[in-house]
């Protein structure tokens, strides 16, 4: 048995001493080569394959504002509810069929619909499930879009999105 042991031994021993890569090669040749990523076109869909695979959409889905009416003006902070049919909100994460969270765009539209929605201060997530909100805005003209995205925020196939609406922020 000792015999054998020690036989494992000087053959890993000679293989790592066989191995002429630095730590940087062996981390490059270890890494995943980067996925391509879709170029964002004027319109929703890109042309290309899409790195992550998207969830269809149920036939007939929608997501809307109940709040703010687009149009209006409101104080900040500025209150929204959000309505969906078709769809159940869940949380991000869960595996429920036929569900999504809202994500909601403020002042931009989604770039890549392909990819992971961003999550920054004009992409703001609801991954728990929520579905009313109170958001800071500045004073102003703002546009809000809702997005649904799935459990691994991934908009639907098609996307379930809503009208973009412009409100007033006193």
């Amino acid at each position: 048995m000792r015999c054998v042991i020690a036989a494992v031994a000087v053959v890993l021993l000679l293989a790592a001493c066989g191995e002429d890569s630095t730590p940087e090669q062996k981390a490059e040749k270890s890494a995943p080569a980067p996925e391509a990523t879709a170029p964002a076109t004027a319109g929703k869909e890109t042309t290309t394959e899409p790195a992550v695979e998207r969830t269809p959409a149920p036939e007939g889905a929608k997501v809307f504002f109940i709040l703010p009416e687009g149009g209006t003006t409101v104080r900040a902070p500025v209150a929204l509810k959000f309505g969906a049919e078709g769809v159940h909100i869940a949380p991000a994460g869960s595996n429920e069929p036929h569900s999504g969270h809202h994500h909601l765009l403020i002042d931009t539209k989604l770039e890549d619909y392909n990819a992971l929605i961003p999550k920054d201060e004009k992409h703001i997530h609801f991954g728990a499930g929520q579905t009313e909100a109170a958001i800071g805005l500045t004073p102003g003209k703002h546009t809000l879009q809702l997005i649904l995205g799935d459990t691994n925020h991934i908009p639907h196939d098609p996307p379930i999105e809503s009208e973009v609406i412009t409100i007033n922020v006193e």
